[in-house]
């Protein structure tokens, strides 16, 4: 984690930077109610607090880890939760987890689906009597049952 300066606030920039993120994203991230909207000087400027910093640093972790806008602003709200239990949080994990495993599984058929369209095709010969392209054209991809036969790319 970088070191936060000493500084009791942070410009826009001092923030995005302190949290790894750009400043144009921190201020998507306070139009998106992830971030409260902090007090300005008297000329305009955003002052953000250590905390601030910390909630940017913590959404930046939680996109990494795959979750959704919406499903940091539920975690965030059981931070600020008094009553919030940890049983709470392990099932938002527990159901990212499960969809983490869905998207895999999705894409573990897209990749035989694409191997197997690879392996078919030659690569010579006019794109029009390419197997990828008929398939992609005419069939349903990963769950084509059988395939319409065309002439491979020779």
């Amino acid at each position: 984690m970088k070191t936060l300066p000493l500084a009791e606030t942070f410009t826009i920039s001092d923030a995005a930077k302190s949290s790894g993120l750009g400043t144009e994203t921190v201020r998507f991230y306070e139009r998106q109610g992830l971030l409260p909207e902090p007090p300005r000087t008297a000329s305009g400027y955003r002052q953000y607090t250590t905390d601030d910093v910390r909630r940017l640093s913590f959404i930046r972790r939680a996109k990494t880890l795959g979750f959704t806008l919406k499903e940091i602003g539920e975690l965030l709200g059981l931070t600020e939760q008094r009553a919030a239990s940890a049983g709470e949080v392990k099932e938002l994990a527990t159901a990212k987890l499960e969809r983490v495993r869905e998207q895999i599984r999705d894409l573990q058929k897209i990749e035989r689906a694409l191997h197997g369209l690879v392996k078919e095709c030659s690569g010579v010969g006019p794109a029009s009597r390419c197997p990828i392209l008929n398939a992609i054209t005419f069939e349903s991809i990963g769950n084509a049952p059988a395939r319409r036969k065309t002439a491979n790319c020779h």
